[in-house]
């Protein structure tokens, strides 16, 4: 569809493409990378169907954005979906799950059977790394933004290294209910649970991690944030606690947000919300922002003057007809997109 026949105003349209929108990633500005990856996820899977259900949910979304207004013009792409990931995740899923079944039964690590399907678990995730991270390239050297739409939160890895190969230095604001700091969890060296220590390991264009709305995490991670100053932690009771006192929201994203750099990155991972917007997320924590804070944080980001200069929106679950994730996804991307045009 060409993008003089289309009708912000008109019926949504079911063309494959984030919000239906007519911008073929040459022309566009910004450019929605799709990673339909799940393979590790430790509790509740689906996010690997988390891209297509956004797809189809945002083309009920209205595109008049104050925040934003008319941003969407300059160009919002879809990439190919590369669904080979897919069958990809589908197959070693299946290793993953015996892997976790084994541990949570109290098995040894040293099995021989887990060591052989932990190896081609970490080869695959591997191997999807490369993928994103080669994806992005592409883009990047082409003078676009890029945003990444998963998939479980270990799928933005590569676009970050793409990032940290282009960029100076950056920082990263991550809105999540975990912490993401855990060594290989489960013997899995990119899960979901240890992007973050990942990224302050490999990424050394990641000079700031401020991680928002974090309310459930282990002893070690409590310590890898206290100890490393890189990292920099708004937990989600310290905020509620704040608030209770009578501290604004408004105040608080103000700390936030000087906490970071002149660039940043955003990864959400909708488990920061709170479960009401996200009840089938593969892990659920009671707490969290509720989506007006969230924008407002983002908002705040941006007319500080500082510069999106990457995003992710990470583990939003498909679950039929219960329809709330995928558009709430929908909704945090759109905000996301819109907001990163601007700044």
């Amino acid at each position: 569809m060409e993008q003089k026949t289309f009708d912000p105003d008109g019926v949504g349209v079911a063309n494959g493409a984030y919000f239906g929108l007519p911008f073929e990633p040459a022309a566009a500005e910004l450019v929605l990378l799709s990673a339909p990856w799940d393979v590790t996820v430790s509790y509740g899977a689906g996010t690997a169907y988390g891209p297509d259900a956004i797809i189809e949910a945002s083309t009920q979304l209205d595109f008049h954005e104050p925040l934003a207004p008319g941003a969407w013009r300059r160009g919002i792409a879809t990439a190919d979906i590369d669904y080979g990931l897919l069958e990809t995740s589908q197959r070693l899923r299946t290793d993953a799950v015996r892997v976790i079944e084994h541990l949570e039964a109290g098995g040894s690590p040293a099995d021989e059977g887990v060591v052989r399907k932990l190896r081609r678990v970490n080869e695959g995730c591997a191997a999807m790394n490369d993928n994103i991270r080669a994806q992005a390239a592409r883009w990047l050297d082409c003078g676009k933004r890029v945003g990444l739409v998963g998939g479980d939160h270990s799928t933005p890895y590569g676009l970050l290294r793409a990032l940290g190969e282009r960029h100076g230095a950056f920082g990263v604001l991550h809105i999540d209910a975990h912490r993401d700091l855990r060594v290989a969890y489960e013997g899995f060296e990119y899960s979901h649970a240890s992007i973050m220590y990942n990224v302050l390991r490999d990424v050394p264009a990641v000079e700031r991690l401020v991680q928002v709305g974090v309310r459930d995490f282990c002893e070690g991670e409590a310590a890898l944030a206290q100890s490393d100053g890189r990292v920099v932690s708004f937990a989600g009771f310290d905020l509620a606690a704040e608030m209770f006192r009578g501290t604004t929201w408004d105040a608080l994203c103000g700390r936030i947000v000087e906490a970071l750099p002149e660039r940043v990155y955003v990864s959400f991972d909708i488990d920061g919300l709170e479960p009401g917007c996200c009840p089938h997320t593969g892990t659920p924590v009671p707490g969290g922002l509720t989506f007006d804070q969230a924008v407002w944080l983002l908002d705040r980001l941006v007319r500080s003057g500082r510069r999106i200069i990457g995003f992710d929106v990470v583990e939003v679950a498909s679950a039929g007809e219960e329809r709330i994730d995928a558009i709430v996804g929908a909704r945090v991307l759109w905000k996301l997109c819109s907001l990163a045009l601007k700044s």
